[in-house]
């Protein structure tokens, strides 16, 4: 029974593809607000819970923000992701993510970043599958001394491989 017990199915795998990323500021905009189209790419671990629910920690690198230079923020991710099957190709999942800033240095954004997530996968086969995720930050990006808000919104599309 023990033996059972710890022995789910674990899957690994990569998933990348293409952000769709913009500032959600609250009150005036200081500047132009345009979205910025950018890349991800990551590695996850797929442990099957049971026939219909599966457990999904990631960890990826996802370049986010707006278009203006200054507002572009790059992050190491790590989402925890609970997975539903609802067919044998279709699978829903959420979960929280937590991010830290990466290649930028004393700027007005601060280190970490929290944020909620909600996804669909399509199997393409039992190996290769398409997702589109949508990303909703909690909190605000810039630090407490700048006089706006703002919370990162993204929208991820792009593809997997489980090995």
């Amino acid at each position: 029974m023990s033996f059972y017990g710890f022995s789910q199915d674990v899957k690994y795998g990569v998933r990348g593809g293409y952000n769709i990323s913009n500032l959600d500021f609250e009150g005036n905009t200081p500047k132009t607000n345009a979205h910025r189209n950018s890349i991800y790419i990551g590695f996850f671990g797929d442990i099957r819970l049971s026939k219909t629910v599966s457990l999904v920690p990631e960890i990826q690198f996802s370049a986010e923000g707006a278009k203006v230079e200054v507002w572009q923020l790059d992050y190491i991710q790590a989402p925890i992701f609970l997975k539903f099957r609802l067919s044998e190709k279709i699978h829903v999942g959420l979960g929280p993510q937590v991010g830290l800033k990466v290649n930028k240095v004393d700027d007005v954004a601060k280190n970490m970043a929290y944020s909620g997530v909600a996804g669909l996968e399509y199997k393409l086969s039992h190996t290769l599958f398409a997702d589109v995720r949508y990303t909703y930050g909690f909190a605000n990006v810039f630090d407490d001394y700048v006089p706006f808000e703002a919370k990162n919104r993204n929208i991820q599309i792009g593809v997997g491989y489980k090995f």
